[in-house]
Order: structure tokens, then C-alpha cells, then sequence
């Protein structure tokens, strides 16, 4: 009884950093050594959503925001992760970097392929996503709609 105990406090509680070669499940969602890590403070759009380009056509921007990410962090391995808690998913939460140093979660949102989440950070990365806004990086590339203040993204 001990033992299964011990075996589950080690697994919830992480101490320092994760480091290795990052797997993209999704646009804010990663995966190293086993351990899924949900990037905190961005929100991007899953896999299979949709959002509207300059014209109003639809496009794959969950597809993008993954593929986006995955050459960011493969431009600069191996990457680290630094964890403020776990989600209601059981996810690590936390920032992590490239070996280069550079803030992935915040590349994320200044890029255009994720927004600022400001429940989560208190508006970290609320200053990026006015530049990724104002030069109409990734998904704020598309058409807004007068009753919406972000992206279009079509679920």
C-alpha cells in the first residue's frame, strides 16, 4: 500500500524542468518522455478546426497552428519545459523553451497561431497578441465577424 502511494505522488509532482525532444499533439499541447504538457497561457485551435482566410474560405488553422509549432520547436531541440501545475486533464502546465532560449508559448501567440488565454496568465501574452492582431499573423489573417473580438475559428 505504501509502495502504490509513493508510486503515485511521483507522478504528480514534478520537480524542475522536463528536457527532451518534443512531440506536437496540437497547437499548445505537447508531449516528452511519456508526459503530455499543455502550454500555458495560449489557447490555439484543435487539430480539426477551421477558420476563415482573407477571402472567407475556410482553411485547416488547427492543422497549421500544430504544423507551426512542431518547425519551431525542431529548429532549435531539445526543449525544455518549465511547469506551474497540472490541468483538469491531468496535463503538466507550463512554459517551455527551445535550446535556444526562446519562449515557444509566447511564439505561439505573437505568430498568430495561438491567443493570449487571460484566465490562465493574467494577460502574459496580451501585448504579442496585439502584435500578431495588428499585422494579421496566422489566424487573424481571416475575416472578423462584428459580434466576434478574435479569430474566426468555425468548430
Amino acid at each position: 500500500m505504501a509502495l502504490a502511494l509513493l508510486a503515485a505522488a511521483g507522478a504528480t509532482a514534478q520537480t524542475g524542468p522536463i528536457i527532451g525532444d518534443a512531440f506536437v499533439v496540437d497547437g499548445d499541447t505537447i508531449e516528452i518522455a511519456g508526459e503530455r504538457i499543455q502550454l500555458s497561457g495560449v489557447d490555439a485551435p484543435e487539430d480539426w478546426q477551421f477558420c476563415l482566410d482573407q477571402t472567407g474560405a475556410d482553411y485547416r488553422c488547427g492543422k497549421e497552428s500544430s504544423l507551426a509549432l512542431d518547425a519551431f520547436l525542431s529548429a532549435s531541440r531539445p526543449t525544455r519545459c518549465e511547469f506551474s501545475g497540472r490541468d483538469r486533464y491531468g496535463r503538466y502546465v507550463g512554459t517551455c523553451f527551445r535550446a535556444d532560449g526562446k519562449d515557444a508559448n509566447r511564439w505561439m501567440v505573437e505568430s498568430g497561431y495561438a491567443i493570449n488565454r487571460d484566465n490562465h496568465n493574467r494577460g502574459l501574452y496580451a501585448a504579442a497578441q496585439e502584435v500578431a492582431r495588428s499585422i494579421g499573423a496566422g489566424m487573424w489573417r481571416g475575416h472578423r465577424r462584428a459580434e466576434r473580438s478574435g479569430p474566426v475559428v468555425e468548430e
